[in-house]
């Protein structure tokens, strides 16, 4: 029974310690995955995204098309 837990116990470490080190060497991340992009608010409705997905208006932000042509949302926030 013992010499039994001994072997598993040994091929759990084993499993653990292969998935670790290969976890670690074959997942570099790059420079630009590490890099957040920068977000910006739609002056329309609040949303946050991406600044290259937004578009701009006279220095302000907004998520759609349809929210550029209605403006700022003229409620207080």
């Amino acid at each position: 029974m013992l010499r039994l837990l001994f072997w598993i116990a040994l091929i759990a470490a084993a499993v653990w310690f292969w998935r670790k080190f290969k976890g670690t060497a074959s997942a570099p991340r790059s420079s630009a995955e590490l890099e957040a992009a920068p977000m910006v608010r739609c002056a329309h409705c609040g949303v946050h995204l991406p600044r290259d997905r937004a578009l701009s208006l006279q220095q302000q932000w907004y998520c759609s098309q349809a929210h550029l042509e209605q403006g700022p949302d003229s409620s207080a926030r």
